[in-house]
């Protein structure tokens, strides 16, 4: 990749819970760009893992963004989806939500890390 894709990625995509986005928006990363595209899915109860997926890829496919933060208990909807993804850009992270303790047993980014270091 050149610095010139790395200069552009400026921006937070969240998936998350209602507080958890919530909370996000207003530290003020919302973002709706062209099109009315989000940098952010609320998911709930009657969220489709279809949509949680199509949110995933798209977010981890857009230039702009640097770091994509999932909501761990999210991640586990999709978590093959989740475990297949290698990229260095946008950096992928698992975050606790209000309702759900982050579990390190479950985050496949520190599970790859561990490995990395033989543990």
């Amino acid at each position: 990749m050149s610095t010139q894709s790395f200069k552009d990625r400026n921006l937070l995509a969240v998936i998350g819970d209602e507080d958890t986005i919530t909370g996000m928006l207003l530290a003020g990363i919302g973002q709706i760009g062209d099109h009315g595209k989000k940098n952010f899915l609320v998911v709930d109860t009657k969220t489709q893992v279809s949509t949680i997926e199509a949110s995933f890829e798209e977010f981890t496919e857009r230039n702009d963004i640097a770091i994509l933060l999932i909501n761990q208990h999210i991640a586990e909807k999709i978590r093959p989806t989740v475990d297949k993804y290698s990229q260095a850009f946008p950096a992928l992270l698992e975050i606790p939500s209000k309702d759900h303790p982050y579990d390190p047993a479950k985050d496949s980014i520190l599970k790859r890390v561990q490995k990395l270091f033989g543990e």
